[in-house]
């Protein structure tokens, strides 16, 4: 076993190990919750306390360590962390310090809700008030799923502090795997009976987001900002941290959620992967009615999965028709299928020199009506560089192939590069899985951009006009008849062959019988 994979198992037992403590109590959604805000409350106490410890052994005070300071001499440095670090954390409130006294306290779910307010309001009023508001909502210490009693209660939070208190994340920060993304999709997995309730349909596995993030920044080293329209908890995003380094988003990571939940746990994401709270953007509403980053389009590089055949208002809606980001076509996705509308707002804001890939449902590629407008209104303006037929299978509480479309704005060439990457996948449990082979082949059909058999075709915009405007991989792109080639005449000449040594036999037998007689 690698160290990826060994330092996935140990995440993953340490959840498990949590799960088992809280199981019967807590039902996987809410569970999910309690873990990644209580992964949260550890993180920021250490970021916090490390910061200012940094701060202080640099001038050479090495015994100092702000865990064991009053709050009272914490005090005078919380205009200055609020400006550095968007909060502030007095000692008492620290993680480890709570922790400590946890067993002992009776009440600890009081304590535990008042330093949640108390990190929130910290941010009141400063520049990152919006990025700390409502954070721990989610984490009620004093529900009834914990216990029916506040001893019970108290009982249960003494089991989280300690679980997560020792698994090893300050290891993963800058280790091989993303510890915070790993939980989250470990805990989809967990808790599938669940996955209509959480979302988890649309949770993108790593190596899918590896996939769009790179094909979004083919020959570039870094980009101006990122932007994931329906970004769930913001691992899409994050991704270019991971490929390009964080420093290589020059103005940061930008994405709406409409989902209340998965937008608390996207902030929270977003710090556990150490983005400042001035590098990051995430809004709370509906993406396609109430836009919310208009002051920052357009996006260098957008990635996103959006739901697939969502019901919107569309056409019953007057306003929408004159919109900017859907009047250019002239039609309105179908109301009971707003994937071309996700597509339209993500041309939108998309930079001149920028690139989009979005996860796409099949249907959106040949259906007619007005997605087949939508489509024809994409190729007549040359705005589609690729489609990449994708392994079934793939996603998390669905088995339907889905394609990658790429957009861009800026092409040099009237055509659409349609790729076939539909056994580009090993087989893990009962999923599929694009291993680091795969993506790599993937990448070089997209940048090599010519034909190789039963695998990649570069189709003039004309001739995919001359289809109606069809754009499945598979009117294009030639499937390999694996089928064993059966020569009919050697065939019946072995047949033949076989008749006639059976005839034989039969008189063998026949002689032997009379002897026998």
């Amino acid at each position: 076993m690698n160290n990826r994979e060994q330092e996935r198992e140990e995440l993953y037992k340490a959840i498990w190990n949590i799960a088992n403590d809280l199981r019967g109590s807590v039902d996987g959604w809410d569970f999910k919750q309690y873990v990644l805000g209580f992964m949260f409350y550890r993180y920021i106490s250490e970021n916090i306390a490390d910061y200012i410890n940094a701060g202080e052994h640099a001038v050479g005070n090495l015994d100092f360590d702000y865990a064991r300071l009053s709050d009272a001499e914490a005090e005078q440095a919380r205009a200055d962390m609020v400006s550095a670090k968007g909060f502030f954390i007095l000692p008492s409130q620290l993680f480890v310090n709570v922790r400590k006294m946890a067993k002992t306290n009776p009440d600890l779910n009081e304590l535990l809700e008042k330093t949640f307010k108390a990190i929130e309001n910290s941010a009141r009023g400063a520049d990152s008030e919006a990025n700390f508001k409502g954070l721990f909502d989610d984490i009620d210490v004093n529900s009834n799923k914990l216990g029916s009693s506040v001893a019970r209660r108290n009982e249960k939070l003494v089991k989280l502090l300690d679980s997560i208190g020792d698994m090893k994340l300050g290891n993963y920060r800058d280790n091989t795997i993303d510890a915070f993304g790993d939980a989250y999709e470990f805990l989809m997995g967990m808790y599938a009976s669940n996955a209509g309730k959480s979302g988890g349909e649309y949770f993108t596995p790593q190596e899918v987001s590896e996939l769009l993030t790179r094909l979004t920044i083919v020959g570039k080293t870094e980009v101006n900002k990122v932007y994931d329209p329906a970004c769930g908890s913001g691992s899409l995003l994050l991704k270019f941290a991971k490929i390009l380094g964080k420093d290589h988003v020059r103005q940061g990571f930008f994405g709406q959620e409409i989902n209340l939940t998965t937008y608390n746990l996207c902030r929270i994401n977003m710090f556990l992967h150490d983005i400042g709270y001035e590098k990051f953007d995430i809004a709370h509403e509906d993406t396609l009615l109430h836009p919310q980053h208009w002051d920052e389009e357009p996006f260098e590089a957008i990635v996103s999965n959006p739901p697939y055949s969502t019901k919107w208002e569309g056409s019953a809606n007057p306003l929408l028709i004159n919109d900017t980001r859907f009047s250019p076509a002239g039609i309105l996705a179908p109301k009971s299928y707003a994937d071309m509308a996700f597509i339209m707002h993500s041309l939108a804001w998309l930079a001149t020199n920028g690139v989009a890939a979005i996860v796409c449902f099949p249907g959106i590629f040949y259906r007619g009506g007005a997605e087949q407008k939508i489509r024809k209104y994409l190729i007549e303006n040359n705005y589609i560089d690729c489609i990449i037929q994708l392994p079934s299978n793939l996603f998390f509480g669905t088995s339907i192939a889905t394609c990658i479309m790429v957009l861009k704005k800026s092409k040099f060439s009237d055509d659409t590069l349609l790729i076939d990457a539909s056994q580009e996948f090993v087989k893990v449990t009962n999923n599929n899985k694009l291993t680091q082979a795969n993506i790599d082949h993937i990448l070089r059909l997209f940048v090599d951009r010519k034909d190789v058999d039963y695998l990649a075709k570069v189709v003039k915009n004309s001739v995919i006009a001359d289809h109606d405007f069809n754009l499945s991989v598979s009117t294009y792109v030639e499937k390999q008849d694996t089928r064993e080639k059966i020569d009919i005449n050697e065939l019946n000449k072995q047949i033949d062959e076989i008749v006639a040594r059976e005839a034989v036999l039969r008189e063998e037998i026949n002689k032997i019988i009379a002897e026998l007689e």
